[in-house]
C-alpha cells in the first residue's frame, strides 16, 4: 500500500479560492488562551459555505437570484446596492437597433395584453415608442438610418410605432382612459389610414364619451374601409341606441327647465299682485319639496298661492309644520286637525283659547295678530309680512300668557 501524501498547500489554496454558491462567513475568534479544538470539523469551501448560514438566509439569497426569485422588489439589490445578476438579464433587453429594442418592449406588452395586465402593458407600449422617438430625434439616430437600408430600417420602425399606438389604446381602453385612447387611434391612423383596430377602438372610446357624431363617423369610416359586416354593424347599432336615448334625456331636461323657468316667471308675478315679499338669509333652513307654488296649475296665474307654515309653540319650545297651506284656508281649518297636542298635558291649546302672532320678516323684526278664521290672503297681502327663505312663521300663545311673551318679545327688538 502507498504512503498518503499530504496535500500541497497550492492545492488547498485553489481548492479555498474556487467558486462557491454563498459567501462563507467569517469565524468567530477564540479568546486568548481558549485552547479547545474547534466543535465541527472543516469542510470543502462549497460546503462550508452552505453549512456557515442559517436556512432563512439561504432562502433569502436564492430569492435574490433571478433563476428562483419571487419578488422584484425583493432581488432589487444587495448590501452594494446592484444585484448584478438581474441587472444583466435587463440589459438584454437593450441591445440592438432602437427598433430591434422597441419590437421587443412591443412583445413583452402583447404578452401583458394576454394576461389582461393592462397598466404594465401600456407601459412597455410607451416605453417602446419612447426609444423610437428619442431615435427620431438624435443625431445618431439620423446618421445610423443614413449608413442602413433606410427605407427598410423606417418602415419596420414604422410598423412597430403603429403597433404601440394602437395596442396601447387598447390598454386605455380597458382602463377607461377614453381620451387617451382617441389620441393613440389618431396618432396610428396618421401612421396608417387603414388600421381598422384604430378606427374600431376609436368609436368605441368616442361612444363610452358620449361623442356621438364622433363615434358615428369613425364607425362608419371603418366600415366603408373594410366592409365589415360584425363588429362595426353592431357598434353602429349601440350607438344609435344610445345616441336616441341621450337624446330623449336631453330633450325632457330641456322641457323640464324651460317649464320651470315659465312656473317661476308666473309665481314671480302672482307673488307681486298680491304685494307679497320674499327675502333669503344666508342659511335657509332645508324644507325639502315644501315651496311657495301655485295650485292646481302653476302655469295658471288664476291658481291659488300655497305656502309651508311654520306654527311655533314658544311657552313649550315646541313647534308643527304644514308643509301646503293655501291662501284661501284660515287657520282655525288647520288647528282643529292639529289640536289636541301630544305634549299638551294641560289642555290649554284649544282653538277657544289660543292667539296667533306671525312674525313680519322685517329688517327690525315685529309680530302681527292674525284672526283664526281669517284667510291667509287677507291678512298676507299687501307687504303686511315679508316671507323668509320661502316659510311663513306663526307664534300659537295661550290667551292668558301672551301680553306676557309679547312684552318679552318687545323688549328683546328694542320697541
Amino acid at each position: 500500500m502507498s504512503p498518503v501524501k499530504n496535500i500541497p498547500d497550492r492545492t488547498r489554496a485553489t481548492e479555498n479560492s474556487g467558486s462557491v454558491p454563498f459567501p462563507i462567513k467569517p469565524k468567530e475568534q477564540k479568546k486568548d488562551g481558549d485552547d479547545s479544538p474547534d466543535p465541527l470539523p472543516a469542510l470543502p469551501p462549497h460546503m462550508e459555505s452552505v453549512r456557515s448560514h442559517s436556512a432563512d438566509e439561504i432562502m433569502q439569497m436564492m430569492k435574490r437570484v433571478p433563476l428562483f426569485m419571487t419578488s422584484l422588489a425583493e432581488a432589487e439589490a444587495d448590501d452594494d446596492g446592484e444585484n448584478i445578476e438581474l441587472e444583466a438579464i435587463r440589459a438584454l433587453k437593450y441591445e440592438g437597433t432602437p427598433a430591434e429594442i422597441a419590437l421587443g418592449l412591443k412583445e413583452s406588452g402583447n404578452e401583458m395584453v394576454k394576461a389582461k395586465r393592462w397598466k404594465e402593458a401600456k407601459d412597455l407600449y410607451t416605453q417602446a415608442l419612447q426609444t423610437l422617438h428619442e431615435d427620431q430625434a438624435s443625431d445618431s439616430g439620423k446618421d445610423a438610418r443614413e449608413d442602413s437600408d433606410t427605407e427598410a430600417d423606417t418602415q419596420k420602425e414604422k410598423e412597430v410605432e403603429e403597433a404601440c399606438y394602437v395596442n396601447r389604446a387598447l390598454c386605455n381602453l380597458s382602463l377607461k382612459n377614453y381620451r387617451a385612447t382617441t389620441i393613440d387611434c389618431a396618432s396610428a391612423l396618421y401612421l396608417n389610414p387603414m388600421n381598422e383596430k384604430a378606427y374600431y377602438r376609436s368609436a368605441l372610446a368616442l361612444n363610452a364619451l358620449s361623442k356621438f357624431r364622433e363615434a358615428f363617423d369613425a364607425c362608419q369610416r371603418g366600415y366603408c374601409l373594410f366592409l365589415s359586416t360584425g363588429p362595426f354593424i353592431k357598434l353602429f347599432e349601440e350607438i344609435k341606441s344610445r345616441s336616441a336615448a341621450a337624446t330623449a334625456i336631453e330633450e325632457a331636461r330641456a322641457a323640464k327647465e324651460s317649464r320651470t323657468k315659465q312656473e317661476n316667471q308666473i309665481l314671480k308675478a302672482a307673488l307681486l299682485a298680491r304685494g307679497i315679499t320674499l327675502r333669503d338669509t344666508p342659511n335657509p333652513p332645508s324644507l325639502e319639496d315644501a315651496v311657495i307654488h301655485l295650485s292646481p296649475n302653476p302655469l295658471s296665474p288664476s291658481s291659488a298661492l300655497v305656502f309651508p307654515v311654520l306654527l311655533l309653540y314658544p311657552l313649550h319650545a315646541q313647534s308643527d309644520f304644514i308643509k301646503a297651506f293655501p291662501e284661501t284656508d284660515h287657520f282655525a281649518q288647520h288647528l282643529s286637525y292639529i289640536f289636541p297636542l301630544p305634549w299638551d298635558t294641560e289642555k290649554e291649546y284649544t282653538l277657544g283659547n289660543v292667539e296667533l302672532y306671525a312674525e313680519t320678516g322685517n329688517e327690525g323684526g315685529g309680530l302681527l295678530k292674525v284672526g283664526k278664521k281669517v284667510p291667509l290672503l287677507e291678512w298676507a297681502w299687501g307687504g303686511k309680512i315679508v316671507v323668509v327663505d320661502g316659510v311663513i312663521k306663526v307664534n300659537v300663545l295661550i290667551k292668558g300668557k301672551a301680553s306676557g311673551w309679547i312684552k318679552e318679545v318687545k323688549q328683546r327688538l328694542g320697541k
